[in-house]
């Protein structure tokens, strides 16, 4: 599947102490083939992005991107004053913050499948070094794409379509807590709202109600649950919500009791459709944990057979160890005991 690009435009950005300055290009970008494998590049990227949040356009807040964006749509502004109005919206909120953020600003309109839409993300500016053919050093700077923490995308189908879905616009959380979700919401002038770690949380709860439901055997549950892991992480790297229509064919073995029924008539708190959070499905498959410089990860499946649990002694008991893992250990021990001999 390709990336039909329509329009691109890109500025700079530079926040130091208390002071923005906007460095506005002139006009738009020229769309040719490396455009379209820079946006393409993009496009995944946000998609592989974890721990999205999901919001619409609020009337409480400021509105100027969300109306600028709807009369581009309405052809009553070009895509480049439409930039030019949301970067100086950036500018006046970015100036209210502590944090410094230098970078690119990029405003893409693109299709994807059959949904517009648009993608702004502050890029971050990573330098590289290289030797020259005279073995001189040589740096020069490039496009951090896969470490950007402030996008957001408008599915501007969804939005004329679903606007009382609000959750048309994405975007990334982010690792330096939630004053930077906060401020690109205010950004934005939108208001948080499904949320995708709840909605994951609750539709493993109604897998596993199901599954005890059916009596499958160990064997058969951990496939089944193998099935929706691979399902929420194929809607993962395609961007797409996951669907209960769906789950429930992959689920369902018997069509007498389908899961997509199961779920109407226990009332769980599930949409028929909803972003993945990756991490809170892997649970399904793998468990995993760390604490005090201790470390373990194993396949779900291997609990009770290669991977005994003894809660009364809080004891885990591997068979079967890690062939590096296990070469690791031999050679310590035989380093220690040479030591000890000595």
């Amino acid at each position: 599947m390709t990336i039909d690009v329509k329009k691109l435009v890109v500025h700079y950005v530079d926040k130091k102490d208390d002071d923005t300055d906007i460095h506005l290009r002139n006009d738009e970008m020229v769309v040719n083939d490396k455009v379209a494998v820079f946006i393409e590049q993009l496009h995944h990227a946000y998609n592989g992005k974890p721990g999205k949040g999901y919001c619409a356009f609020s009337g409480e807040k400021n509105s100027i991107v969300a109306s600028a964006m709807q009369s581009y749509r309405n052809d009553e502004l070009g895509f480049w004053h439409m930039t030019e109005q949301a970067t100086n919206v950036l500018k006046e909120e970015l100036n209210k913050y502590a944090f410094n953020e230098t970078g690119y600003l990029v405003f893409c309109h693109y299709q994807y499948v059959a949904s517009d839409f648009l993608l702004i993300a502050m890029i971050n500016i990573k330098e590289h070094y290289s030797i020259t053919s005279e073995l001189d050093l040589a740096s020069s700077r490039h496009l951090d794409i896969s470490r950007m923490q402030l996008a957001a995308r408008v599915d501007l189908t969804a939005w004329d379509t679903q606007p009382e879905d609000n959750r048309y616009v994405s975007f990334i959380k982010g690792r330096a807590g939630r004053k930077v979700a906060d401020f690109f919401l205010d950004f934005l002038g939108c208001e948080e709202g499904i949320d995708p770690k709840q909605q994951s949380q609750v539709m493993l709860s109604a897998v596993e109600d199901y599954l005890s439901e059916q009596q499958y055997d160990k064997s058969e549950k951990d496939e089944l649950r193998k099935q929706v892991f691979d399902y929420c992480n194929d809607c993962v790297t395609t961007g797409e919500d996951a669907n209960v229509k769906e789950l429930s064919a992959t689920l369902s073995k018997n069509d007498d009791s389908p899961f997509e029924s199961f779920c109407q008539e226990q009332s769980y708190d599930l949409e028929e459709s909803f972003p993945v959070d990756k991490k809170t499905v892997t649970s399904m498959v793998k468990f995993s944990g760390m604490g005090g410089g201790v470390s373990v990860s194993f396949e779900r499946k291997h609990l009770g057979e290669r991977v005994m649990y003894n809660e009364a002694t809080d004891t885990l008991v591997i068979k079967g160890i890690p062939p590096n893992l296990k070469d690791q250990l031999q050679r310590f021990m035989e380093q220690d005991m040479e030591q000890d001999e000595s």
